[in-house]
């Protein structure tokens, strides 16, 4: 009928989570990232969870293999977060989460890398786990209390500042490879 049709086999959605909405495909009593999702949604899931309260980069695909890889343990993906603290931290807490915490699980978490910007209750925390609630859990453990806390990146792929809280878009090609790409690095 002279329209254009295209086919993407895998679909990749850069969102910028708000809080208060809950990282799943459905549910009853809250709002679900896939409810942001106004066209072409079928078939995505998040690749992993954010908080309901926290905010920041949140991958939806229909790639199971690239959101597997993506979330394995064993190829250690780097995510970073900027959080706001309820106090000060300093070296002493760089060097702890360094070393693992134990935030009450089987085993202490992997390191993680923690940088102090020029105000010492605002951070960068970077880990390669996605435990439940971990990112305040290991806070807690130091004696602390995460009061905002936003992620910035998924491995090498960083939050699009230009799109606003609860917006999406597409990634690029580039962005796309970008993720694969450092797959390929971290297994090597």
């Amino acid at each position: 009928d002279g329209e254009v049709v295209t086919y993407e086999k895998y679909r990749y959605i850069m969102l910028h989570k708000p809080a208060g909405v809950v990282s799943a495909t459905e549910d009853a009593q809250c709002q679900t990232v896939l409810d942001l999702i106004t066209e072409g949604r079928k078939g995505l899931f998040p690749v992993g969870r954010l908080d309901k309260d926290t905010e920041g980069l949140l991958l939806l695909t229909n790639d199971g293999a690239l959101a597997h890889n993506l979330l394995s343990p064993r190829k250690h993906v780097d995510k970073t977060y900027f959080a706001i603290l309820d106090g000060e931290v300093g070296e002493k807490e760089q060097e702890l989460f360094l070393q693992g915490l134990d935030i009450g699980d089987e085993k202490k978490t992997l390191p993680a890398k923690l940088e102090i910007t020029d105000k010492a209750n605002e951070v960068f925390i970077t880990v390669q786990e996605g435990r439940f609630h971990q990112v305040k859990r290991m806070f807690t453990a130091i004696g602390s209390e995460v009061l905002f806390l936003k992620r910035i990146t998924f491995g090498a792929l960083p939050l699009d500042q230009s799109l606003k809280t609860g917006e999406y878009r597409a990634l690029t090609k580039e962005e796309i490879s970008i993720l694969q790409l450092s797959l390929i690095h971290i297994s090597e």
